[in-house]
């Protein structure tokens, strides 16, 4: 069963959304203070958190960079601060989605479903391999006869999207669909830089056209 960290200040709403949780299967809990967070998710085994952003001692913008100095746990804000630099913000300090007050219990439901789904996290199999070569999920690195590229997080997931569909094409939109839930967040020339940057590190460790475009369609390992 997995666990979902509830970070919410208000009783009422941090009231409704253990319920909802917990009767849709998952286990919830709270972190004892607001300064020990990053190390209650550790001690907790957290598969995700739900944040918000107006909290009292720290605001949530600073609760997620500090998570994640520390950790890869998917992130969602749940908050009522609704503007798009909100969200852009979110997003740019490590977020994996964002959704506004008053929100749909479907809808929430669902992307925490689609987010958990995105890769192995809290205990799972957190490495894949294709070819001898070695995704470490949890390190963020690609490993290859001894050599390693250190990636991001966003190369990560890029990443994984090829290896869980490798030998078969992966679709651009397909990756960026499971990057970014917003296109705001994202275009088509995005993705390029960070595939063209992907590919330079592959190359420092003997892979040099280990990823395949197919030209108007995506790309292939």
């Amino acid at each position: 069963m997995q666990k979902i960290m509830i970070v919410e200040d208000d009783s009422e709403i941090q009231a409704e959304l253990s319920k909802l949780l917990q009767n849709n299967g998952y286990q919830i809990c709270f972190p004892i203070t607001y300064e020990s967070i990053v190390t209650d998710i550790e001690k907790m085994k957290v598969n995700l958190v739900l944040l918000d952003i107006n909290l009292p001692v720290k605001d949530g913008f600073t609760i997620c960079s500090e998570i994640r100095c520390h950790s890869k746990v998917p992130v969602i804000f749940l908050t009522a601060r609704r503007t798009e630099i909100d969200e852009l913000s979110g997003i740019a300090l490590g977020g994996d989605d964002f959704i506004t007050k008053p929100y749909n219990p479907a809808i929430l439901l669902a992307r925490i479903d689609r987010v958990l789904q995105r890769m192995p996290v809290g205990g799972g199999n957190s490495t894949i391999s294709y070819k001898d070569v070695l995704l470490d999920i949890a390190a963020g690195q690609l490993v290859y006869q001894n050599h390693i590229a250190e990636l991001t997080k966003t190369e990560t997931k890029i990443m994984f999207c090829l290896f869980a569909n490798s030998g078969n094409v992966t679709l651009r939109e397909k990756i960026i669909d499971t990057l970014w839930n917003n296109s705001i967040f994202i275009d088509d020339n995005t993705l390029s830089v960070n595939i063209t940057r992907i590919r330079e590190k592959l190359a420092t460790i003997g892979l040099a056209g280990f990823i395949i475009t197919k030209r108007g369609r995506g790309y292939l390992i």
